[in-house]
C-alpha cells in the first residue's frame, strides 16, 4: 500500500510494480502547476508524485524529467570516460544509468480506479490494456506512469502484431513476453538444414511468443513441444498456435527448460547477456551467470534422439561488451560433451545497430548472431575436447565471407 495526504485527508491505495520496485514511502500530490525542475528534484530525493492534472501534461512532464536525467547521465559518463573504463565496466555503468533513469521517472504515479479506469483529464480508456496486463481489477491501484505507458504500448503491439516474414504472418506478443522484433534470429532457424528424420520431433526451449516453434512446425516438424517457465509466455504461445492453426501440432507447456522425453531437434534461444534481470521482460535479455545457456548445453545429449541435433541461437554481443570471454562458449560446449557440426551467422538489422548515438554502438556494430548446430561428441580425442571443438570450428566457413556462410552484410 502507499499512503498520502490530499485535501487534509489521509488516503491509501494498493501499489503495483511489474519490475518489483518497492512502494514509495513518501508521496505528494502533483498537478499541472508543478514545473519540471521541482518534479525532478523531488523524484531524485525518492519522493513520489501522484498526478492529478491533465494526462497529456503528465506525459510532457515525464519527457522534461527525462531530459534532465539524460543531462545528468551525460555528465557522469564524461567523468567515467576520464577514468578510461572499458568492456564490462562500461556496460555496468550503462545499466546503472538506465536503472537510475527508471527509478527517477518511476516516481511519477497515476491512480487506476477500481475498474482499471484512469480518472484524469484527456486520459485514454486504459481499462482493456490494464485488464490484459494485470488481470481483473482488485481495487484502487497506483502504478508508475512509465509502466502504464508500457502497458498501453504492449497492448498496441498485441493488437497490431509483429510481422514475421519467415511465417508470412504476424505474431501478437502479450504483455510481459519478449517481442520477436529482431527477425534475424528467426531467419536463421527458418533456413538451417533440418536433421533427417521420418517424423521430425522438436523441442523449443524458452519459447516466449512461440515464434520459433511455429517456424519449425511450418517447416514440417511432425510434433513440436514448446516450453517456457513464464505463465504469460505459455498463454501467449498457445494463443499464437491457435491463431496460426498449429495447435494440433505444437504443444505448449509450462516447464523449467526441458520437457520429458527426447526429440530429433532441440532449439534454444537463451537470453544473450549474462546478468540479473530487473523485470519479467528483462528475463528475455539477461541470463544470470549464463544459467539457462549452461543447462541447455548440459542437458542436450540426454534429450536428443540418435542422429538428432541441438540448435543454439546466440549473439556474441556479450563478448563485445566484455561480459563473456572469447572462447568461453566453445569451452562450455566441449565441457557438456558436445561438438559443433555447423554454424550459420547473420548481422543485426535492428535500428540500434546503425545508431551512432547509442551508448553501446561499437559493440552492436560488431555483433554477430549465430545458429550453432550441436551433436553429442562420441569421438575420443587425445588432445582434449576443448581443442577438438576448436578444430571443428576451423573447418567451418568463415564467419563473414566464406562459401556457404549465411552472414547478412
Amino acid at each position: 500500500m502507499i499512503h498520502w495526504i490530499e485535501g487534509g485527508v489521509e488516503h491509501s491505495a494498493r501499489w503495483h510494480s511489474e519490475n518489483f520496485s518497492p512502494a514509495p514511502s513518501q508521496v505528494v500530490v502533483a498537478d499541472d502547476t508543478m514545473n519540471a525542475n521541482t518534479a525532478y528534484r523531488l523524484a531524485k530525493g525518492d519522493t513520489a508524485l501522484l498526478w492529478r492534472g491533465d494526462y497529456h501534461n503528465a506525459r510532457q512532464l515525464l519527457r522534461a524529467m527525462d531530459r534532465r536525467v539524460q543531462k545528468d547521465a551525460a555528465k557522469r559518463a564524461a567523468r567515467q570516460a576520464s577514468r578510461k573504463s572499458r568492456g564490462g565496466t562500461e556496460f555496468t555503468a550503462h545499466r546503472a544509468a538506465r536503472a537510475r533513469r527508471a527509478r527517477i521517472l518511476g516516481r511519477l504515479l497515476v491512480q487506476l480506479e477500481d475498474d482499471h479506469s484512469l480518472d484524469l483529464r484527456r486520459a485514454p480508456d486504459v481499462r482493456r490494456a490494464c485488464h490484459d496486463a494485470y488481470g481483473p481489477p482488485t481495487g484502487t491501484t497506483c502504478v508508475a506512469l512509465p509502466e502504464l505507458l508500457g502497458v498501453l504500448g504492449a497492448h498496441q503491439w498485441h493488437e497490431k502484431g509483429v510481422p514475421i516474414p519467415a511465417l508470412g504472418e504476424s505474431i501478437h506478443p502479450g504483455y510481459g513476453v519478449f517481442s520477436p522484433v529482431r527477425g534475424e534470429y528467426i531467419d536463421l532457424v527458418a533456413g538451417a538444414p533440418l536433421p533427417r528424420a521420418q517424423h521430425l520431433t522438436a523441442f523449443d526451449l524458452g519459447t516466449g511468443t512461440g515464434v520459433l516453434a511455429a517456424v519449425l512446425a511450418r517447416r514440417g516438424a511432425h510434433r513440436v513441444v514448446a516450453t517456457d517457465i513464464s505463465a504469460r509466455a505459455v498463454s501467449c504461445a498457445r494463443e499464437t498456435m491457435t491463431r496460426l492453426g498449429l495447435a494440433s501440432r505444437v504443444e505448449v507447456i509450462e516447464a523449467d527448460l526441458y520437457p520429458a522425453g527426447r526429440a530429433d531437434l532441440v532449439v534454444c534461444n537463451p537470453p544473450w547477456l549474462p546478468g540479473e534481470p530487473t523485470s519479467m521482460l528483462e528475463a528475455g535479455i539477461y541470463d544470470p551467470d549464463s544459467l539457462m545457456l549452461r543447462r541447455f548445453l548440459e542437458g542436450l545429449a540426454a534429450h536428443l534422439e540418435p542422429g538428432g541435433e541441438g540448435w543454439l541461437v546466440l549473439s556474441d554481443l556479450a563478448e563485445h561488451l566484455g561480459l563473456r570471454a572469447k572462447g568461453e562458449l566453445l569451452d562450455l560446449v566441449a565441457a557438456a560433451g558436445l561438438r559443433v557440426v555447423g554454424r550459420d551467422d547473420t548481422m543485426p538489422r535492428h535500428a540500434k545497430a546503425s545508431d551512432a548515438k547509442d551508448a553501446l554502438h561499437a559493440a552492436r556494430r560488431a555483433e554477430v548472431t549465430s545458429l550453432w548446430r550441436l551433436v553429442p561428441d562420441t569421438q575420443s580425442d587425445p588432445i582434449g575436447p576443448a581443442r577438438s571443438a576448436a578444430g571443428n570450428l576451423l573447418k567451418l566457413p568463415d564467419r563473414d565471407t566464406g562459401p556457404g556462410s549465411t552472414t547478412d552484410v
